[in-house]
């Protein structure tokens, strides 16, 4: 989209304007968060001078206490006292430069970022079945094609509304145990409508494989070319006839058969992930177990068809590839790779063994603020964890439990207002870089307007702060200039600690995008004389990334939520977006026409269940779990399932979704369980 003055004599009169561009992803179109997001720019409660203790100070006061302060903890306690905490909105500069000042300039291993509660489970389990990730291994104009698409846990409607422009030629089946706006739309447009009971989304999939062999759908031929593993995984889903999984999920056997059928008959078809399978304490298995299905079928790698995921925030692909994550380096790298720690140190000019890590996911972190043993200081960089993260009542305790809070937000957000130390950083419109969408497309963000006076660029904030560090660490520390605050200048560096990696940008530049090349990474440099290297916008056509070239079937067993109903807390309760917000709410809740539509929580709720507890529609309600309560207002749904209650997770304070969820994490991707939390309803 593009930034303009807006006409005058408008309601908006003085104030930027936002025209949508034609673009493939989007084809030209916004929803209200896009053409509403120019409100921000101006708006009157944006942060403009650093605030020590609540009170305005100069950039270089504020840097210089910064500095002394972390050089004295990092002194009395060591490097792993300060803690740092990203987010998947980042620009791929800034994430960079955020993983490489924590483990460079802080030396701590204590680093992670809000993309563990968005999509650390599909990454998890995209990589160990095709040996890389990245949300769709094809454009996304591919789907325009299909005829038959099953969003598992996806609300594309509500989350991404242009994103439906793909799919209006197929036959959509969408599973939810909501009916949300997308699965609306796909039983008014002739498809299906599953609903699951939380948690259970594995079972179905399961389920679902065990329709494909016992009715003869397998594809043996592309299982023989190109998988290995099915045997192991077959030996699990033999036992998940499509009558079991009914009992367990809720989803009649016939409509399993159904979805099989139909994905089975059709030549271009896809499934899709989203956040309602992933966002388990068993979510990289189940996220698994779709995969197992669609191999079953021959549908990754194969033109016209396949598997992905849905992004969730900004820049959640570009987000996971650069750095600021627990156990990763730049270029999608595994920390605990010896030659990946060799080749980054190398591009950082640092000994390889001084690298820190991995340390905690975010879960973990932020658990551990202020407690025996863990971070003492925490710097956060666009994430407002007090609202998105779970159990909310203890991650506040947590952060109110630290020595130092830093915070570097647009806005006074919940997790700010409780920071000693907050920066004021550029926002969207106000700054250069690139982000990478969920197709892995590499794209220029390029400066509408000028950011306010006495703002900053994270970049800026990061640079200045290393170079007050750098007279505590030591002659050599860090090479001179380690740390520039220009986008372009960190991007070239990014290239090369990318290059040869499983995210290889080293064949990007600002000059390809500026021309307008399209560039999907993998997109590697290429030698003297030889002309650059397209891209890669359609992965494994004719091999996995596994280095024997094949996918992996995973086997996996359906494993209950990490909580149940029981008489105390008889219902369970998932979370989601809604169309008028975002995330946790910090700027979609400052604008007034967002705010008009959603201007308080609510809990969707069926009527009989309602009834049962003693609630009309509108009445105000707690919703209780063991960890705390959450304040809303009942909305019936005669749609959800009547033992399920839905919550949006924008609100902040006693109406936070995140005071009832469960901090749960699967063993591998570190997830916590958003979606599954036994819970009860009270009269307010």
């Amino acid at each position: 989209m593009t930034v303009t003055a807006a006409p005058a004599g408008a309601a908006t009169a003085g104030r930027p304007a936002v025209a949508p561009r034609e673009f493939p992803t989007n084809r030209g179109g916004l929803c209200q968060k896009g053409w509403t997001s120019a409100e921000l720019l101006s708006h009157p409660g944006r942060l403009t001078t650093p605030l020590l203790h609540g009170s305005p100070v100069d950039w270089d006061t504020a840097l210089g206490y910064l500095a002394e302060r972390l050089t004295a903890l990092r002194a009395a306690h060591g490097a792993d006292s300060v803690g740092v905490f990203g987010g998947g909105g980042l620009t791929n500069e800034k994430a960079y430069l955020l993983g490489k000042f924590a483990r460079v300039a802080l030396g701590t291993s204590q680093v992670d970022y809000n993309g563990r509660f968005c999509m650390s489970s599909a990454a998890a389990a995209g990589s160990r079945a095709f040996g890389l990730d990245r949300g769709l291994p094809f454009p996304v104009t591919d789907l325009d094609a299909a005829e038959v698409v099953v969003l598992a846990g996806a609300n594309v409607a509500e989350t991404m509304p242009p994103f439906l422009s793909h799919l209006r030629g197929a036959r959509q089946v969408v599973i939810d145990p909501r009916y949300s706006a997308t699965a609306r739309a796909a039983v008014e447009a002739g498809g299906l409508h599953l609903r699951p009971a939380p948690g259970t989304d594995l079972a179905l999939a399961l389920g679902m494989l065990h329709v494909a062999v016992a009715e003869g759908y397998l594809d043996a031929a592309y299982l023989a070319a190109r998988t290995t593993g099915f045997d192991a995984a077959w030996r699990l889903a033999a036992g998940w006839w499509p009558e079991r999984a009914e009992r367990v999920t809720g989803v009649s056997a016939a409509d399993q058969r159904e979805v099989v059928r139909l994905l089975a008959g059709a030549k271009r078809r896809y499934l899709l992930t989203a956040r309602g399978v992933e966002q388990h304490a068993h979510g990289v298995d189940t996220v698994s177990a779709w995969i197992n299905l669609t191999l079953a079928l021959g549908m990754p790698g194969t033109p016209g068809s396949g598997f992905g995921t849905i992004t969730g925030q900004g820049n959640g692909q570009g987000g996971r590839e650069h750095g600021q994550k627990a156990d990763q380096l730049p270029g999608y790298r595994r920390i605990d790779d010896p030659a990946a720690r060799a080749h980054v140190a190398g591009v950082w000019g640092v000994p390889a063994g001084s690298l820190p890590g991995p340390g905690r996911s975010a879960v973990e972190l932020l658990d551990a603020l202020g407690q025996p043993g863990g971070p003492k200081a925490l710097l956060v960089f666009g994430s407002n964890p007090v609202v998105s993260a779970p159990d909310a009542r203890t991650v506040r305790s947590r952060l109110e439990s630290l020595d130092l809070l830093v915070v570097a937000d647009l806005f006074l957000s919940e997790t700010a207002q409780l920071a000693e130390l907050v920066l004021p950083v550029t926002q969207w419109a106000e700054e250069e870089g690139t982000m990478t969408n969920l197709e892995g497309r590499v794209l220029r963000r390029r400066r509408a307007v000028s950011p306010p006076d006495g703002v900053r660029t994270d970049l800026q904030v990061l640079s200045g702060l290393a170079e007050r560090l750098s007279p505590a660490l030591g002659a050599g520390a860090f090479p001179a200039g380690a740390f520039p605050d220009q986008p372009e200048a960190v991007f070239e560096e990014l290239r090369r600690a990318s290059a040869g990696g499983p995210a290889d940008y080293s064949g990007i530049s600002y000059a390809r995008l500026d021309a307008g090349e399209a560039l999907h990474w993998p997109c590697p440099t290429t030698a003297d004389g030889q002309p650059p290297h397209p891209g890669t916008p359609r992965l494994f056509l004719d091999r996995f990334a596994h280095p024997d070239g094949l996918a992996r079937f995973i086997p996996v067993e359906h494993t209950p939520p990490a909580e149940r109903p029981d008489p105390e807390y008889p219902l369970w309760a998932t979370t989601g977006r809604v169309l008028a917000h975002y995330q946790s709410g910090t700027q979609t809740r400052r604008v007034p026409e967002l705010v008009t539509v959603e201007p308080s929580s609510f809990v969707e709720v069926h009527p009989d269940t309602a009834a049962r507890a003693g609630l009309a529609d509108g009445d105000a309600v707690r919703v209780v779990s063991r960890r705390g309560a959450a304040s809303a207002v009942a909305r019936y749904t005669p749609g959800i399932r009547p033992d399920t209650v839905f919550l949006p997770f924008h609100f902040a304070e006693e109406q936070a979704a995140n005071l009832v969820t469960n901090p749960a994490l699967d063993p591998i991707s570190r997830m916590p369980e958003f979606k599954a939390c036994a819970i009860r309803l009270e009269p307010a």
